[in-house]
């Protein structure tokens, strides 16, 4: 069965992130057709990218570094949820992301963003960063906004619609990962 990660994008104290990405995984454990794990960046407490040589090369110096590597090469798709920050996702998600290179390589991902505008700057900002990977992004995705999905823009209380673009994300993820799987394998 395909593993997809669902990351929460941000490290932030007071983050929207991790509401955000336990209502994704509940609904995607409900689909039976792949295997769903949530993985907080927060948790591996990255520190600004210290590896002393290129990702590319795949020889990680640092215990956190070998961590996370294990981590991501177990997956086959990935869902990421992001804030955005002025125009662009989080500098904890990017600085997570570009510890890695192989790990993520063709492979698949999708998005759910969130902001004052749905996120959606943020996502099209990793879309360029997914291309430099490797990573087949798909085209579906959710966007959240602060003014309607969040009480008090605090309160993570997602409108009923929401569900549908996700399932239709998670369509497309799960679908180009089995089919990029042919690429990952000898």
């Amino acid at each position: 069965m395909l593993r997809v990660a669902i990351i929460v994008g941000s490290t932030r104290p007071g983050r929207k992130g991790e509401a955000v990405a336990r209502w994704v995984h509940e609904i995607a454990a409900s689909r039976g057709d792949a295997e769903f794990e949530l993985v907080d960046i927060k948790d591996y407490d990255l520190p600004l990218l210290d590896e002393p040589l290129s990702a590319i090369f795949g020889r990680y110096s640092k215990d956190h570094t070998k961590a996370w590597s294990a981590k991501i090469a177990s997956f086959d798709a990935f869902v990421f949820v992001t804030p955005e920050y002025n125009h662009a996702t989080s500098g904890a998600l990017k600085n997570a992301i570009d510890y890695l290179y192989h790990e993520w390589n063709n492979k698949a991902a999708g998005f759910v963003g969130y902001g004052g505008a749905g996120g959606t700057r943020a996502v099209e900002h990793l879309r360029l960063v997914m291309g430099e990977l490797l990573v087949a992004d798909v085209r579906a995705q959710v966007a959240l906004s602060l003014h309607t999905d969040f009480a008090n823009f605090s309160v993570f209380k997602p409108a009923p619609h929401h569900e549908k673009s996700l399932h239709e994300m998670l369509d497309q993820v799960i679908a180009w990962g089995g089919a990029l799987r042919s690429l990952r394998e000898p």
